[in-house]
């Protein structure tokens, strides 16, 4: 599957993967690069599916990306 220009894709699930396609502006938010530095601590820097992989419950992302203007 394409990515358009200005997206990138973050694999979000606990066992099974679901890819989300957000845009790359919300790299730009505080908050969420926070995000990514205590799940880097948490879970190391290892991303097998080629994108950001974000081990949470894809209720708690689409909450969390909706609270960044993500969607």
């Amino acid at each position: 599957m394409d990515i358009h220009k200005g997206y990138f894709a973050i694999y979000v699930g606990e066992q099974e993967k679901k890819r989300f396609v957000v845009p790359v502006s919300i790299l730009s938010k505080p908050r969420f690069q926070q995000l990514l530095h205590e799940l880097e601590q948490e879970f190391g820097y290892n991303h097998p599916m080629g994108g950001i992989t974000i081990p949470c419950s894809e209720d708690v992302f689409t909450d969390l990306a909706s609270r960044f203007g993500a969607f």
